[in-house]
């Protein structure tokens, strides 16, 4: 009898091993499709239980292209914020950046007497700059991201009040200058070639690029980046002006679009940024952040705010919904997260 006990208990064993073995499975299975795959269904049910409801203005051509115009801007700025995020670091001074961009172009076309194309070179350049300070004082100083990016934020809303006084710039920009945002090509906004081509470009230099892929590297194991001799400091400072230099053009198309240049006009594109690129980590792939993803996250956004726009909710429900977006995002991506690890 004794036997038959000790020849019965590995069998035990290993039955309880199999079975706990397959609850994990389950789990982890289950954890994946909601990491990987909950962004796309979640759009999925938004874009159905619309379509039920409004079916008449909510699923039609022109309406399409009114949510991608709405999207472009956030998807621009968002793109910038996901390079940092790759490389490991996060900017709070892109929704100040964009504002100060709007104010310095349209201040230097009409009090300056400056060309359009001349002003929006300079406005880009000084994001550009913004996101060298940053790069300096996060990388070269040591300075924790979100303390630095938001300190040479703050600095930024001052020189804009000293640049226009706190009062909007308007009077004086042209036609040219209001169709660049505003105007249209063939019916589709300029907007969205715009997002297309900042989208684009920065597809390609995360995918075929030696510094997109150092990037990675360094986003990834920054010691391990720096042992195999990668200057991560300089892969730092390159995302941060990235990052700047993003929000400066979607604070040069938002003066375009909205007809001047207005001190705060660009920070509410933080946290719309913020929850794209988180959504977007959890798109796909297992809490990586990618361009790809940051886009299906900021359709989601702008679905979202298109419904609730169609459906004459107060304007509230946006911030809630927009709130809630960004706390389910982060969610969503510490989920595929400990998917990846298990």
């Amino acid at each position: 009898m004794a036997k038959v006990a000790t020849a019965n208990a590995p069998q035990a064993v290993s039955l309880d091993a199999v079975t706990g073995g397959g609850r994990r499975g389950a789990k982890k299975a289950a954890l994946t499709i909601v990491g990987k795959y909950g962004t796309l269904i979640a759009l999925g049910l938004m874009v159905v239980m619309f379509s039920v409801e409004a079916r008449s203005s909510f699923l039609t051509v022109q309406n399409f292209l009114n949510i991608l115009d709405e999207a472009s801007l956030t998807a621009i700025i968002a793109g910038g914020l996901t390079i940092g995020a790759i490389a490991g670091e996060f900017d709070l001074s892109i929704g100040y950046t964009a504002s100060f961009a709007g104010v310095l172009v349209t201040g230097l076309i009409t009090r300056s007497g400056m060309s359009i194309a001349l002003a929006i070179v300079i406005a880009i350049l000084a994001g550009a700059l913004v996101g060298v300070t940053n790069g300096l004082v996060v990388a070269k100083a040591g300075v924790n991201s979100i303390v630095g990016t938001l300190g040479v934020g703050t600095i930024l809303v001052g020189i804009s009040y000293g640049y226009s006084q706190g009062i909007p710039i308007s009077n004086g920009l042209t036609t040219h200058f209001l169709n660049l945002a505003g105007g249209k090509f063939h019916g589709i906004p300029n907007d969205i070639f715009y997002m297309a081509v900042v989208l684009g470009i920065l597809v390609l230099l995360v995918a075929k690029t030696e510094l997109g892929q150092r990037m990675i590297a360094v986003g990834g194991n920054k010691e391990a980046a720096r042992l195999s001799g990668i200057r991560t400091d300089r892969i730092k400072i390159a995302a941060f002006i990235i990052m700047g230099t993003a929000a400066a053009i979607t604070g040069v198309l938002l003066a375009s679009l909205t007809g001047s240049g207005t001190i705060g006009a660009g920070d509410g594109y933080l946290l719309s940024a913020f929850a794209a690129v988180y959504l977007g980590s959890a798109t796909l792939r297992d809490g990586e952040f990618h361009i790809l993803g940051t886009f299906i996250g900021v359709m989601i956004i702008a679905v979202g705010f298109n419904g609730l726009g169609i459906f004459g909710l107060p304007t509230y429900y946006q911030y809630i919904f927009n709130g809630g977006v960004l706390v389910a995002a982060v969610g969503l991506s510490t989920i595929a997260r400990r998917a990846a690890a298990r």
